[in-house]
């Protein structure tokens, strides 16, 4: 017992050493009740883009892309406190709601062609630092917007890709 204690104690203490570090994130000065930032979405649809499957495959660190994707592929795609969250290829079906399914953007009929067609897209202000607003009151989206997001992509050792983006449209359904 006094083992279990010992770790969830130094568990702790690691979480909060961790969590506890300088890190550079933009914060907002307008009250959140202002609602959507004018200044990270395009005034017009990209005439380029790619969908998210084509630039898992095709995009390489640091190249400059618009990828198009619905916001989707878990029960949260949305990151608390951040403007950030995931996308997936429009070309993979979303469960529909009627479908006993409460939450469709979790794209649960479909997982197994999630892995390959999502990405992470972090909006970033001009000095490339995380916007700390969350994303459906900065942009004004919800779960299953259809997005076009322009950015720089970031490419993991597993493959995985994130678009650190600056400016987002948001299509009409």
């Amino acid at each position: 017992m006094f083992r279990f204690y010992s770790t969830l104690a130094l568990t702790g203490i690691c979480a909060l050493t961790i969590g506890c570090g300088r890190t550079e994130i933009a914060t907002q000065t307008r009250p959140s009740s202002l609602g959507v930032d004018s200044s990270f979405l395009a005034s017009s649809e990209p005439t380029e883009s790619t969908p998210v499957k084509a630039a898992r495959q095709e995009l390489e660190n640091g190249q400059e892309a618009t990828l198009v994707g619905i916001i989707g592929g878990s029960k949260e795609p949305f990151v608390d406190g951040l403007a950030a969250f995931t996308i997936v290829d429009p070309s993979i079906p979303y469960c529909a709601g009627d479908d006993d399914c409460p939450t469709p953007w979790d794209y649960c009929c479909t997982q197994d062609q999630v892995r390959d067609g999502i990405a992470t897209v972090k909006m970033v202000d001009d000095a490339g630092a995380p916007v700390a607003v969350d994303a459906r009151e900065l942009l004004g989206v919800k779960e299953l917007s259809e997005v076009l997001v322009s950015g720089t992509a970031v490419r993991d050792d597993e493959g995985n890709l994130t678009l650190v983006a600056n400016k987002v449209f948001v299509k009409k359904p």
